[in-house]
């Protein structure tokens, strides 16, 4: 046997095995258990929901709405004085029916459940949490804030965290949840190993991008 019909065969049974560990076995529900960040909702000085996705047609995905919901409720609680709203307008490049951004959606639907204009901030041209990390830093330093509430899912928040901890930021995780790490059939098995890889691989890109502290 040549060493590229060898070779073929290794990565073929390899992936075979791969396969049959996510789909098949618990390992994925393992994994994304002790990948998860646990919601710790305590006081502080300003609560940042992270930017979702929107729908084709430029309304907030069901996953944006949820975030937006759950700033608004850790708000009303009196959890923290100022609260900051993030996404730009969908990668298709429309905004929503109304001409807003995701964040003036979210903005828009805070000001309707009764939250005062005058303690909701927003953040637009933000695409990567990394970016987001930047840009809230650009927005609250100046106000002397450092103590935040993140609002992001369970699965997202370990690397959101660590962005905006290295933003100087005091992090205190918000977390929505955002996998069934319980999954038992094999498909979900497999979305949810696909979930748990694209983190992984953008915690890698984001430790790359940014380097050692300095």
């Amino acid at each position: 046997m040549s060493r590229s019909g060898l070779a073929l065969r290794v990565v073929g049974g390899a992936t075979l095995a791969v396969f049959a560990l996510a789909a098949f076995t618990p390992l994925p529900n393992a994994l994304c258990r002790r990948s998860v960040v646990a919601a710790d909702p305590r006081p502080a000085q300003a609560i940042v929901v992270l930017g979702s996705t929107m729908t084709p047609d430029g309304m907030l995905s069901a996953s944006s709405l949820r975030r937006a919901l759950h700033g608004i409720l850790l708000y009303r609680r009196g959890l923290a004085p100022a609260i900051v709203f993030l996404g730009p307008a969908n990668h298709s490049g429309f905004a929503d029916h109304a001409g807003l951004s995701q964040a003036e959606a979210r903005a828009a639907l805070a000001l309707e459940c009764g939250i005062p204009p005058e303690v909701i901030l927003t953040g637009e041209e933000m695409w990567t949490t990394r970016e987001e990390a930047l840009g809230v830093k650009a927005l609250l330093a100046p106000k002397g804030i450092r103590r935040i509430l993140l609002v992001t899912g369970a699965l997202h928040m370990r690397r959101a965290r660590w962005l905006f901890e290295r933003a100087g930021f005091e992090v205190l995780p918000a977390s929505l949840p955002d996998a069934s790490c319980e999954s038992i059939s094999p498909e979900s098995r497999l979305g949810l190993t696909m979930s748990l890889a694209q983190e992984w691989l953008a915690r890698a890109y984001n430790a790359a991008m940014t380097g050692p502290r300095g």
